[in-house]
């Protein structure tokens, strides 16, 4: 059974540094979808305790990144902007997903959202558009 290119993201992803250093997992990549995990520490904690906004959006691009460039076509981001509804609780695991919604030849647009899974808790929710190069992405070794 070969490889699909979603899985071969996926794959590549896991060795992105700066999920990484975040500890962001991916749990699942299709076309146009894509689902990651990051677990609460304390040190993605801002100054009053609470999960810094940065972590929390970073999540969010992550689940963005990879569901925009699922397709083939590498994308990059012309906007997100993202609404912060509740913090998480302690050493929460927080899920975000992105999915999109539509897509032209130039143009991919996503909404995303963080939840905690074991709650059902809503922690933010965010719009995104993805600019699309035209550009195929090639994931084979050594690029």
């Amino acid at each position: 059974m070969s490889e699909t290119f979603c899985d071969q993201l996926r794959k590549r992803s896991l060795s992105e540094p700066y999920a990484g250093l975040l500890g962001i997992e991916v749990a699942e990549v299709g076309e146009g979808s894509a689902r990651v995990r990051m677990r609460v520490r304390p040190e993605l904690a801002n100054i009053f305790g609470a999960t810094h906004g940065g972590a929390l959006f970073s999540l969010i691009d992550e689940a963005f990144q990879l569901a925009c460039n699922a397709h083939g076509i590498l994308s990059v981001a012309l906007n997100v902007s993202i609404t912060y509804v509740a913090p998480p609780k302690g050493a929460a695991l927080l899920e975000a997903t992105a999915h999109e919604m539509y897509r032209t030849r130039r143009t991919s647009s996503y909404v995303c959202e963080i939840r905690d899974p074991e709650s059902g808790k809503l922690v933010a929710t965010a719009q995104a558009l993805a600019y699309r190069t035209g550009k195929e992405i090639d994931l084979s070794e050594g690029s």
